[in-house]
């Protein structure tokens, strides 16, 4: 079998161990008859003793991936020669945690592959593995990239004894005792949590159990802190304190190591593609028959087999048990009435699976808590582990194997407050249609499946799955409110989205419930067939040709496989929180929504001896989705549509300006919707019991904020770069796109109407903003800002503006809004000539 040298960024563990005189039960290695060893006979005192000297009858032995032997107050490490240069993944978790520092039992500190491998001088090497080239053995680049990707050594062990068939036994008890980084906290926690150096006589190895393919490390660290009582110094890492540090002055922590075994073969890769969301690793590969050096990017995913019983049914097309499924195992700590709910999350994905050639591949289960045998870090398992912090979220991690992609384990971290962050959520978009969400405090029935629909989203996660923000972009608008089509296909077809709940249905659409809430849909079960399914191919190459034509076909069929990454700030059609193909239609829906839910949040919130605070955090909530509809809409002005294709797809090119009409219809939705004070947010019966009136207001704070940015010297760079490559009829330009924006923000200029103060401040927001492309503040790049059409449009602007502003005030009855223009008359002469 052929050879390579792998990168990765993970710990590896190297084991170096020369020859002893033979003791009773242990094979000698095979440089046993060296000077060296017959030194260590004579007695020197740091040589290799025999076996039984070390490893003595008060031993307590735990037999596994290493077989771990206590005697007394040490820990050895006995490694069987079978493992020397194995691969393995180490994590690091906290298993308890001090109190107020964000951080929780379960969740990862570190992940390290390593390897152990034999050193020169009768000891063991820790290395950790940095390589980032690959090279197969039989090429003559295979020496080349092997010098120049040589993996450090973390750390060097003393070998103590030889046991049988050349395992080495080593000392491993300063090491995990020790403030060691790979199996530690690292530098940057350290100065996140404002922590020092380990106190040693306060830590110490709590225990080491051993498993057929792991070896489980668990350490009570305590480590210095002095709180800072006063402003710190600004840093680029965002610290806090530990409230234990102000007590005592320091910290402890208990934390576990995971030590388990790579696969000896790696897993087959399959190539990573941009229209199908995956999560990916990389390496550089080189070859001898290559003209330039290729980067090898490939898809994480778990490893399903057919059983070897089942592999002519599963060529065949049946639905085969894989060897091993995925299960993930449910944190006992997890409230009782909520466990069902996330198992049935996790179940849910079980019919995607079956798209890809396998039944019952995925399955949640509760944790035995009477089992000694293993524990929640272990990573022969994945958990949901249940967090008791006031985050209002969860988080879906994979470990994976860096050679190949493999997922090896996840622990999905699940924040007790999650259940606020869909109450609010469900209320403000559902309560107009959905009974049940008007209240504080949801049934158990509806709070169960909004759990359920975030544990589905999560578990995407850690089967490898991107946020596919582009998914809701195909559902025509007014689909969403037809209850048949919304029953048979979902309000969006992926639950990788963030398209949360079905705020465009209205209340006479009679939507029930379960329209409402997302679950697994088309390109769900589409990426999971695509990720999982197998080709057969020889190769990966054949393979990566075959998936590709895998894309090519579907898409053609089914437009609602598509995948809009999360990571495009440009197109429209990804974002996150929006629903349907037309931002402006579906945010005039849920406007309408929000205009029925905002007079009745006084009763809806209601609670014996709430002092408002109900109210103000749902009337928060509700600005905040009123802000989201906005910079839906906005983000259409300047939009580039980017659809990744491969040469077989010739329909449309990869690079598309938002069409003219779209981008004009959102900027006549933002002067209408935004621009103009949106009296029905300004609910004095509302305002009057939560917020003190000489307090930022919210509602001017989301107009100023949408103005600024469609204002952006970004966006309106982007619109001219547009226009030149696309040509002016084909585009929205700047120039256009001003004057349209400009007849919504100072309609008054012609209609003579009283200027309200929120508008005084949005017209002032608009002035500011051009005299600052105009005149650009220190600090911002001069080439980006004045060799850009947007100075030249701005300047414009402001003449015209200064023009007409001081015209109006002339006529002004209302004697604020004229003193308002006057002074925007004043600002802009300033700005155009800064000596006058």
């Amino acid at each position: 079998m052929k050879k390579y040298v792998i990168a990765s960024l993970f710990v590896c563990i190297a084991v170096s161990a020369v020859a002893k005189k033979k003791h009773k039960g242990a094979t000698p290695p095979p440089a046993a008859k060296s000077a060296d060893s017959t030194a260590s006979a004579a007695g020197s005192k740091k040589g290799p003793k025999p076996y039984d000297k070390v490893i003595t009858d008060k031993a307590v032995t735990k037999k596994g991936l290493f077989n771990v032997h206590k005697v007394e107050d040490k820990w050895y490490f006995e490694i069987p020669d079978s493992l020397l240069k194995r691969e393995m993944i180490v994590t690091t978790r906290y298993t308890k945690t001090a109190g107020g520092g964000g951080v929780y039992a379960g969740e990862m500190e570190n992940q390290q592959t390593i390897l152990w491998e034999r050193g020169p001088n009768k000891n063991v090497l820790l290395r950790v593995v940095t390589v980032i080239g690959v090279a197969d053995s039989t090429s003559d680049i295979y020496k080349a990239v092997t010098n120049s990707n040589l993996n450090p050594i973390a750390e060097s062990f003393d070998i103590k004894a030889y046991g049988k068939d050349s395992s080495v036994v080593i000392d491993v008890s300063d090491y995990f005792k020790g403030d060691n980084q790979p199996i530690s906290l690292g530098a940057y926690t350290k100065k996140r949590f404002n922590l020092g150096g380990q106190i040693g006589d306060r830590s110490y190895i709590q225990s080491i159990n051993s498993y057929p393919i792991n070896t489980e490390v668990r350490v009570v660290r305590t480590f210095g802190s002095t709180p800072s009582f006063g402003p710190s110094a600004p840093s680029p890492i965002p610290s806090t304190t530990f409230p234990a540090a102000y007590a005592t002055g320091a910290v402890t922590l208990e934390m576990n190591n995971s030590f388990i075994l790579l696969p000896k073969v790696p897993m087959a890769r399959r190539s990573y593609d941009s229209r199908v969301g995956f999560f990916a690793d990389d390496f550089v590969e080189f070859g001898d028959n290559q003209q330039k050096a290729e980067n090898n990017v490939f898809i994480c995913r778990w490893r399903l087999e057919a059983k070897d019983e089942d592999m002519v049914k599963w060529k065949n097309g049946e639905l085969v048990e894989p060897k091993k499924p995925i299960v993930y195992y449910i944190d006992p700590a997890t409230p009782k009435k909520w466990r069902p709910y996330l198992i049935a999350g996790i179940n849910d994905w079980q019919k995607a699976f079956e798209q890809a050639g396998f039944k019952n591949a995925i399955m949640g289960k509760e944790w035995d808590p009477k089992d000694s045998t293993s524990n929640l870090e272990d990573a022969r398992f994945s958990v949901l582990r249940y967090l008791p912090s006031e985050v209002a979220n969860a988080y879906g991690p994979n470990v994976h194997d860096p050679r190949s992609g493999e997922i090896i384990e996840s622990h999905i971290g699940w924040y007790h407050n999650v259940m606020k962050l869909v109450h609010d959520w469900y209320m403000i978009q559902a309560a107009a249609v959905d009974p049940k969400a008007r209240k504080m405090e949801f049934d158990d029935e509806l709070m169960g499946q909004l759990i359920r629909f975030v544990s589905s989203h999560e578990v995407g996660h850690t089967l490898g799955l991107r946020h596919n923000m582009g998914s809701s972009s195909r559902t025509p608008v007014e689909k969403l409110r037809d209850k048949d089509w919304v029953t048979a296909h979902g309000h969006t077809a992926s639950i990788m989205d963030y398209a949360r709940f079905n705020y465009v249905a209205q209340p006479e659409d009679n939507m029930p419930e379960t329209n409402m809430f997302p679950r697994i849909g088309d390109y769900d079960k589409w990426a999971i067939q695509w990720g999982y399914k197998s080709s057969f191919a020889a190769n990966e190459k054949e393979d990566q040709k075959i998936t590709n034509k895998w894309i090519v076909d579907s898409l053609k069929v089914n437009p609602r496989l598509w995948f809009g990454t999360e990571s495009n700030p440009f197109d429209p059609r990804s974002q996150t929180e929006d629903l349907g193909d037309n931002s402006m239609k579906a945010s005039e829906y849920g406007l309408r929504n929000l205009k029925r839910i905002i007079v009745q949040l006084p009763e809806w919130t209601k609670e014996e001896a709430d002092r408002y605070e109900n109210l103000r955090d749902v009337y928060s909530a509700l600005v905040g989705q009123y802000g989201r509809y906005m910079g839906h809409v906005l983000k259409n002005v300047g939009g580039v549509y980017e659809t990744p294709k491969s040469i077989e797809q010739k329909d449309e090119e990869v690079y598309e300006p938002t069409p003219t009409a779209i981008q004009k219809e959102a900027v006549t939705f933002l002067n209408k919707q935004c621009f103009e004070t949106p009296s029905w947010l300004l609910n004095k019966e509302i305002l009057n019991k939560i917020s003190n009136p000489v307090a930022s207001e919210s509602v001017s704070n989301v107009q100023v904020a949408i103005l600024n940015n469609l204002l952006s010297v970004g966006r309106m760079n982007r619109m001219a770069v547009t226009s030149n490559r696309f040509g002016d009829k084909k585009t929205y330009t700047v120039d256009v796109m001003m004057e349209d924006l400009k007849k919504g923000v100072w309609s008054e200029l012609t209609s003579h109407k009283p200027i309200d103060g929120l508008r005084r401040n949005l017209q002032k927001a608009y002035v500011d903003a051009l005299i600052g492309i105009i005149n650009p503040a220190p600090g911002q790049s001069p080439t980006l800002v004045r060799n850009n059409d947007a100075v030249s449009v701005a300047r414009a602007q402001l003449v015209v503006l200064k023009t007409q502003s001081a015209a109006a005030a002339n006529g002004m009855g209302d004697k604020m809004s004229k003193y308002h223009l006057q002074d925007i008359a004043a600002r802009i002469t300033k700005a155009l000539d800064p000596k006058s």
